[in-house]
């Protein structure tokens, strides 16, 4: 029973819903219906009817296929037509209104039809709205006939030659003005203008500041005749109808940049505070650094184990560090910054830098070692790899050797450091730098008196030292000669090849002067009937060429 009871509930639970829900989906059908109904086309854009560039009226809505856009341009042509008819008429337009339509007609032509859809669009009865556009009609044509007129066109004759005369005149006070104030400034030299000096230093000379005065006229003389000009021009096409939109096309060339730069300028101008700040920042940032570094290079300021001539480097690298810092501070503030071009540029640029730039870096890096491991400074005499001269110029890329040729090398800094370095100059001050030079002479000279005339020829040169005293090394005992070397001190490593030329003449002149021949014999030979390899102008009077001497040996 209750069972029953159960689903007879159910049973009516069902049929009421069933019951509801029709009503409403039907409901939903007719609104649906109603909103697809209400549902219009997607409004057109306005058209403006021109004359002669000028606009007239605005059409509003389409009739049948014909967009606003293209019965704007059909009236716009048939004005035109009708305006540039000598015979028209203007107070010949007249409306005239039917049942669908009120048309402005002249003559037998149609202008313009005026529908329920412009009122409408437009708020007004339609013959209200067709009698409008009439008024607008013959009042735009009544006003391009009078600027085309005789009248007008005398006017604008009248203008030209006034604004002709204007020009002469003002070009031909341009021309008077800046001649005679160059003369005058040219005058001015060593009296009014005179060289800017600090102390003992000319910052800027007279010559320099003359001709910068001048330049500046030359060149204001130039933009002022350009936009003299350019002013004519425009204005001259101005005065006649015909042109008078050329003229307006010629002032928004110049106009209409400026009016955006100037907005852009004003809107820019937080941002160019900011980068004023950091550029006044990053100014005496770098003045304070240089002032601390040439302190350190003076050796005003000393720091435990960082040697004054660190400093010009140093500066160099830390002022690099701190433009680099204030250009990525910087970097958000500039225009365009936000920009994909930009930003794609500067991808480019880092990619293109990054791969173009891998030995110039290598250089860089070379040469800061090199700064710091103190191998050689400027006027020294060094030997890089085969090369030998002095230091001329040491930079972050590359290192300037000059020969005593006079022949100026560049190598690359990385080359530097990969190659050994010899440095002629760096003790040659404190202990002296020993030259030596080895010769061979037979076992037939005593030894004592060979290193005698060694030691004379070596005090004899000019630019050895005293003290200490040069020495005489035996090096070797070879299989026919002995050989000795010479060691002599210097303090002067660049003239090393001046000194070592003149030791050499001097260990002749003493050898000649001693009589002890520079021979080095590598077989024995008969001296008999052979003359002394010494200069005649070291041997006494009294010597002869030896003869050969025979003699007999008696066999036992």
């Amino acid at each position: 029973m209750i069972r029953r009871l159960i689903a007879i509930a159910l049973l009516l639970v069902m049929t009421a819903t069933m019951a509801t829900a029709a009503p409403q989906k039907k409901g939903a059908g007719k609104d649906s219906a109603e909103a697809t109904a209400q549902k219009t086309e997607p409004a057109l854009p306005e058209a403006q009817v021109m004359l002669d560039g000028k606009p007239l009226l605005a059409i509003k809505v389409k009739v049948l296929s014909f967009s606003p856009e293209d019965r704007a341009r059909t009236i716009s042509t048939r004005i035109a037509r009708f305006a540039k008819d000598p015979l028209f008429n203007p107070e010949s337009l007249k409306v005239v209104d039917s049942e669908n339509s009120s048309d402005i007609i002249y003559g037998d032509t149609v202008l313009m039809s005026v529908s329920e859809g412009d009122a409408l669009a437009e708020g007004k009865p339609r013959l209200a709205l067709a009698e409008d556009f009439a008024k607008k009609i013959r009042t735009a044509i009544e006003a391009r006939n009078k600027e085309y007129g005789m009248q007008s066109i005398l006017f604008g004759a009248l203008y030209s030659l006034l604004a002709t005369l204007a020009l002469i005149a003002a070009l031909t006070v341009i021309n008077r003005f800046f001649p005679r104030m160059l003369a005058k400034i040219e005058s001015w030299r060593g009296t009014y203008i005179r060289s800017v000096r600090f102390q003992s230093i000319e910052v800027l000379n007279e010559e320099r500041i003359v001709s910068v005065l001048k330049s500046v006229f030359r060149g204001a003389r130039v933009v002022l005749l350009l936009g003299l000009l350019y002013l004519y021009i425009p204005l001259l096409l101005s005065f006649f109808p015909w042109t008078r939109g050329m003229a307006t096309k010629l002032f928004s060339y110049i106009l209409t940049p400026i009016e955006k730069v100037g907005i852009s300028f004003v809107t820019y101008l937080p941002n160019i505070f900011f980068l004023l700040v950091i550029a006044v920042i990053t100014h005496y940032s770098i003045k304070f650094t240089q002032f601390l570094f040439s302190e350190v290079e003076k050796q005003t300021i000393t720091i435990p184990g960082f040697y004054h001539d660190w400093a010009t480097p140093s500066f160099k690298i830390v002022r690099f560090l701190i433009i680099a810092f204030a250009a990525v501070v910087a970097f958000p503030y500039l225009p365009g910054a936000d920009s994909p071009a930009f930003k794609g540029v500067s991808v480019f640029l880092g990619v293109l830098f990054s791969l173009g730039s891998s030995s110039a870096i290598s250089n860089i890096v070379a040469g800061v070692i090199l700064t710091y491991m103190r191998a050689f400074k400027l006027g020294d005499r060094v030997k890089i790899a085969d090369t030998i001269g002095d230091v001329v110029e040491k930079n972050l890329l590359v290192t300037r050797i000059r020969t005593i040729k006079n022949v100026d090398i560049t190598v690359p800094n990385a080359m530097v450091l990969s190659s050994h370095i010899i440095n002629y100059s760096s003790s040659a001050q404190e202990y002296g730098l020993i030259l030596h030079t080895t010769i061979t002479i037979g076992y037939d000279a005593p030894w004592r008196q060979v290193h005698e005339l060694m030691i004379a020829a070596a005090l004899a040169t000019e630019n050895i030292l005293e003290l200490p005293k040069p020495f005489v090394l035996q090096t070797s005992l070879d299989d026919f000669y002995v050989s000795y070397q010479i060691n002599a001190y210097t303090d002067r490593p660049s003239v090393m090849a001046r000194t070592y030329s003149e030791l050499h003449q001097n260990i002749q002149e003493k050898f000649n002067e001693g009589g002890v021949e520079i021979m080095s014999p590598h077989y024995a030979t008969l001296r008999d009937g052979n003359m002394t390899t010494i200069p005649e102008s070291y041997l006494p009077e009294s010597y002869k060429q030896p003869p050969f001497r025979v003699s007999r040996v008696d066999a036992e």
